[in-house]
């Protein structure tokens, strides 16, 4: 990690939602994360762990039940009006389901053309036209695909509009919530080079969700595991993968599989007992400690802290 101040930073965030009859889901629970200028921080873990509700929470699509998100050193949960309009042109999204993320009655061109409209970042029909040919252009796409509908595309074409659509504001910061995940895996590392060589030529910073680990290493400069709503390990992409210090990291990279047989052969694989807990009602400490081998009576009593086991690699386990 550079000593410089993080484009964007994640203190204390919690997100819980009211689900009725007294209880309370505890969807994303005490977070904190840095991400640099340009980097791309990827973040994994099982369905329900809360990845895409921290996303979206960062962004502010749903409200925080605590914490703060600081992007370029300003707050955004303190902005409202004017201010918080001209912060979402700074952070957009894209997202995990091409197929439900676009409107099917508007045409492409009016698609990509709408964050245009509303940031008036166009002057005339004329040059919307312009613009949205060259965000066509830049993704992959003919602009005469420009007066077509949604239903006319494949889901990596669709992906393709959607990612075309975030760019159109000029962000400098864009969270990819499970962008592939609904895609065919042939066309996965199209769309995933695709966002790499927009970062590269537009200096764009990633959050990239997803829970394919070998696809979250290709694309990641570092990486966070979550569990049941928080963050138990965070470390450069290759050092976590080479050296993973949480049980929990372990099993997921256990389960990853390897392209020589031999190797995979004798490879151990991890299988965790039981099921996810709920995050309604999540364990007492130490929140993996239904699931883990190594817990013990400590686990139950204290939660353990994220700290750093060594030069940027941060766990959160009693036994490291």
């Amino acid at each position: 990690m550079s000593n410089q101040q993080p484009l964007v930073e994640v203190n204390q965030l919690t997100k819980f939602f009211n689900i009725g009859k007294g209880q309370t889901l505890k969807a994303v629970n005490n977070i904190n994360f840095g991400i640099q200028q340009g980097e791309t921080l990827g973040v994994v873990g099982e369905s329900g762990c809360g990845k895409s509700t921290a996303g979206r929470t960062i962004l502010r699509l749903y409200e925080p039940t605590s914490g703060e998100v600081r992007f370029n050193g300003t707050d955004i949960y303190k902005l409202n009006g004017s201010k918080l309009k001209a912060m979402r042109r700074e952070m957009q999204m894209i997202f995990q389901d091409p197929y439900a993320s676009l409107n099917p009655r508007m045409t492409v061109s009016d698609i990509i053309g709408e964050p245009l409209l509303i940031h008036n970042m166009s002057s005339s029909r004329a040059e919307r036209k312009k613009r949205v040919e060259d965000l066509l252009d830049m993704v992959g796409l003919n602009p005469d695909h420009a007066t077509r509908y949604p239903h006319e595309f494949s889901g990596g074409q669709r992906q393709r509009i959607g990612i075309a659509r975030a760019l159109a504001v000029n962000p400098k910061f864009i969270i990819c919530d499970e962008p592939i995940s609904a895609l065919d895996v042939s066309i996965q590392a199209q769309v995933v080079n695709l966002l790499q060589d927009l970062q590269k030529e537009l200096g764009l910073t990633y959050l990239f969700i997803a829970h394919d680990l070998s696809m979250v290493k290709h694309i990641s400069d570092r990486v966070a595991v979550m569990y049941l709503g928080k963050v138990v390990e965070l470390a450069k992409s290759e050092e976590l993968y080479a050296n993973p210090q949480h049980p929990y990291t372990r099993a997921l990279l256990s389960a990853i599989p390897v392209p020589d047989p031999a190797v995979e052969a004798n490879k151990e694989r991890i299988v965790l007992q039981g099921d996810l807990p709920s995050p309604i009602n999540p364990p007492s400490g130490c929140h993996f400690r239904t699931r883990c081998p190594l817990a013990t009576e400590k686990c139950a009593a204290v939660e353990p802290e994220l700290l750093e086991t060594k030069d940027g690699h941060f766990a959160a386990c009693h036994y490291i």
